[in-house]
């Protein structure tokens, strides 16, 4: 059996539009009580150089808000290229990857940039890699910082590089973001770097928030049953282990991919092993003849 690729684990999308919104409802916050704390300020000296001071900040305050706002219309360009495609298809990623180009959205838009490595993610990993780790991380809003942490954390955990998975992970806040499917994609790459680097209670209580049979979140469903495996293994709770890898071989046998590399726990390759064998997506080790 080939080696899973990083998108076979999971539909795994980046929501620019959801992801700008959320950006905007983090500025206006961030800016908005200010504003308003100024005002009450200049109102209560009721001198000409204190309503003067709250207007210049209030007109500052206005150019970052119509920075933004630029920034929410360029990533519903994003999401209208990545909906007019078929993404499931190399043909149609190509198209897309095309279209992001011919949109001159600038190599340093956020949103544009994790497209393309959400885009590039299957065919060519390496790439994808290269493309989010050319964001600077210190000079983007933190919602925007942590979609990026998220999506190098997933491929660093494809690559069984947990270490470095968990030190982008641990620095996410997931009550910076609104949009409950990308919250609970990005809760459940967060819960695998944990349950892969000795915090797998910590993990398991994470995933418990959000329920692997909710309707919503059935695009989604095979990331959070993966970390769910690799959770229960760590503690040891091989019928919960079972339970998921079950789970997932029933709606696609090539999601156990990820369980048969190198650096994952020996019971959980085992068991998918296993499971991938019954089913005929892997080959029976061929048994020597032994000829006296």
């Amino acid at each position: 059996m080939a080696p899973a690729k990083p998108a076979e684990a999971a539909a795994v999308k980046v929501d620019a539009a959801a992801m700008q919104r959320d950006m905007m409802k983090n500025l206006a916050l961030r800016l908005g009580l200010p504003i308003a704390g100024v005002w009450l300020f200049a109102a209560f000296f009721n001198k000409p150089w204190a309503y003067i001071l709250a207007g210049v900040l209030t007109v500052a305050a206005g150019g970052l808000m119509a920075w933004g706002w630029n920034r929410v219309n360029k990533s519903r360009k994003v999401a209208d290229i990545l909906q007019s495609v078929d993404a499931t298809s190399k043909e149609g990623r190509q198209q897309a990857l095309e279209r992001l180009a011919a949109a001159n959205l600038g190599k340093d838009d956020v949103g544009a940039t994790l497209a393309r490595a959400q885009l590039k993610m299957q065919d060519d990993p390496e790439t994808a890699m290269t493309e989010l780790e050319s964001i600077d991380l210190a000079k983007i809003l933190p919602a925007e910082a942590d979609q990026v942490r998220f999506q190098r954390a997933m491929l660093h955990l494809h690559r069984g590089e947990t270490e470095r998975a968990r030190a982008l992970v641990d620095p996410i806040d997931l009550k910076r973001h609104q949009d409950a499917k990308q919250r609970a994609l990005m809760a459940a790459v967060v819960a695998e770097a944990w349950a892969r680097t000795g915090q797998a209670k910590k993990g398991m209580e994470l995933l418990d928030l959000y329920k692997a049979d909710d309707p919503d979140l059935a695009e989604i469903r095979p990331q959070i049953w993966r970390a769910r495996a690799f959770g229960a293994a760590s503690l040891n709770d091989m019928k919960a282990m079972k339970h998921a890898l079950r789970t997932l071989a029933a709606e696609n046998p090539q999601y156990l991919g990820v369980f048969v590399q190198k650096k994952v726990h020996p019971l959980l390759m085992q068991e998918a092993k296993a499971i991938l064998m019954k089913s005929g997506a892997m080959a029976m080790p061929k048994q020597r003849v032994r000829y006296r």
